[in-house]
């Protein structure tokens, strides 16, 4: 899948999640924790395809998530490469085929997956709101990058840069500084799973069972059948799969303001 399909997903199964924790949970959120962790979840749904590196000293190449912050974020994706690629070859098995680069091998796993998560909750949880604010700027950098794709492209990677530093000062300045702020860190691994769900409904296929070995593979590629997989970029993808998904956010995001905004004119539903 593409990016900005990729922080859409993400965007949109976190506000249905949202929604049903609030309908059949009672657990309810004020607009801005919705709002960051819609954010978050968005971004972390770009974050595990910054294992494709591009041309760093160019500014060039790589996955959408990758030219987030120029130069230091294609530096970054390069040292995730490269770590994925040197795990791949540390436990590969012997059917496991040779690879000159590792994208979709390390970050597309329920381990790093889980790994992030509770990184991300340990260091809330530790450093309060000066780790949320490193988080958002982060997070909130890649879902704009990935939201709103073609305006990131023509803005270019400082106007993101300072965009993402401006939205992640007015969270820090407005959330309370008594709490440990775990459901950053769900929205992060959330946001990972839901990349590696879509990526397995492509052709490509993502290694959800690593590190299970498979009939001398640690590294099998589980995805659904080439003639029913998404091609990536197909109208399938960029019509269907989107427009679906932003009904279910748009709705999602109506079922949980509607509420409140009607109880503002005393109308009972």
């Amino acid at each position: 899948m593409m990016g900005p399909s990729h922080a859409l997903s993400g965007a949109a199964v976190w506000l249905a999640g949202s929604w049903a924790l609030d309908q059949f949970a009672d657990y309810h959120q004020t607009p801005l924790a919705v709002a960051v962790g819609t954010a978050v979840c968005a971004g972390g749904a770009l974050f595990p395809d910054l294992d494709l590196s591009g041309k760093v000293t160019r500014n060039q190449g790589g996955a959408t998530v990758a030219r987030t912050f120029g130069v230091f974020s294609l530096f970054l994706a390069e040292v995730m490469e490269k770590i994925s690629l040197g795990v791949y070859y540390a436990t590969k098995l012997s059917k496991d085929p040779k690879r000159n680069n590792g994208h979709r091998t390390l970050t597309h796993t329920i381990p790093f997956t889980v790994l992030v998560g509770w990184g991300t909750t340990a260091l809330c949880a530790a450093y309060g709101k000066w780790a949320v604010v490193g988080i958002l700027f982060f997070m909130i950098g890649l879902a704009l990058r990935g939201l709103f794709d073609r305006w990131a492209e023509r803005a270019g990677w400082v106007i993101v840069t300072l965009a993402s530093a401006g939205a992640a000062w007015y969270t820090f300045a407005n959330l309370p500084g008594d709490r440990g702020y775990p459901m950053i860190g769900l929205a992060v691994g959330v946001g990972c799973f839901v990349h590696i769900l879509g990526d397995m409904i492509t052709r490509a296929g993502v290694p959800i069972l690593w590190p299970i070995p498979i009939k001398r593979r640690m590294w099998m590629m589980i995805g659904l059948p080439n003639k029913i997989a998404l091609r990536t970029g197909s109208k399938a993808e960029v019509v269907v799969l989107r427009a679906a998904m932003t009904a279910v956010a748009v709705l999602a995001a109506v079922g949980l303001v509607a509420p409140s905004v009607l109880r503002k004119f005393n109308i009972d539903i």
